[in-house]
């Protein structure tokens, strides 16, 4: 079925990376050709369209392309040959405590994560408050984010990302933040968001999350699209062909 004015779109896409001995070697790189080094196809040809409010699941062994392909969506890089075109803000739970300052508190990071991501002063004001809640922090909001445990920054980040009202959430393996509690808190905001007609791309090697949260599911492997469509005939491919 033909999708009429997809959000997100990929077109032939293809990506290449070239892999470099050390660092030595990739600084060379930078100006002039290095013999020797090797080059890794991470997408070969895709060709995707996905539609305003989808759930899709993402699904592939290591090494499948799948983070490649929630990098461009995000836009941290690009395709070496075809378009990818993405209509609307991303939020991306993908590396929850990139961008946090361990010297500022978690409240003064709300704002820093929120001006990364291009929100105004005015906006992040509004949301603010409902980060917090969502965090569930206590008084260490207001302390600096170096004294913070690794489960405590990870929820400051899956609360900013989850509550600036995106048009995509990509989710990559995001869910297990925290304990149980929070973790079915988390999944209950997700199920949210898709209710509101947001479009939510997610990656795991969980068949459960999947079939739990997704409508529609793309089987990856070694940078090709074998599947996409149902859910269940994606995961049954996928598990058929880790058996061989």
């Amino acid at each position: 079925m033909e999708i009429e004015n997809p959000i997100i779109t990929f077109e032939d896409v293809s990506k290449e990376y070239t892999l470099y001995k050390n660092d030595n070697q990739r600084f060379v790189s930078l100006f002039k050709e290095v013999k020797g080094a090797k080059k890794h196809m991470a997408l070969k040809d895709v060709n995707l369209k996905i539609s305003k409010g989808e759930a899709v699941g993402i699904i592939g062994a290591n090494g499948a392309g799948k983070s490649t392909l929630l990098k461009m969506i995000t836009g941290v890089t690009f395709p070496t040959s075809g378009q990818v075109t993405v209509n609307g803000k991303v939020a991306a739970l993908l590396e929850l405590t990139a961008g946090f300052s361990a010297q500022m508190t978690g409240r003064e990071n709300i704002y820093l994560k929120g001006y990364i991501l291009g929100l105004t002063d005015e906006y992040i004001k509004q949301i603010e408050e409902r980060v917090i809640e969502f965090a569930e922090l206590g008084e260490y909001i207001d302390q600096p984010v170096r004294t913070y445990s690794s489960g405590m920054k990870m929820r400051l980040g899956f609360a900013i990302n989850v509550n600036i009202d995106p048009d995509i959430l990509v989710i990559d393996e995001a869910l297990s933040v925290g304990d149980a509690a929070f973790q079915k808190k988390c999944k209950a905001k997700i199920n949210e968001i898709i209710k509101q007609g947001i479009t939510v791309l997610y990656v795991s090697h969980s068949k459960d999350g999947i079939q739990e949260i997704c409508s529609r599911a793309i089987y990856l492997k070694k940078g090709c699209v074998m599947f996409d469509g149902d859910v269940n005939e994606a995961v049954t491919m996928y598990n058929e062909s880790r058996k061989k």
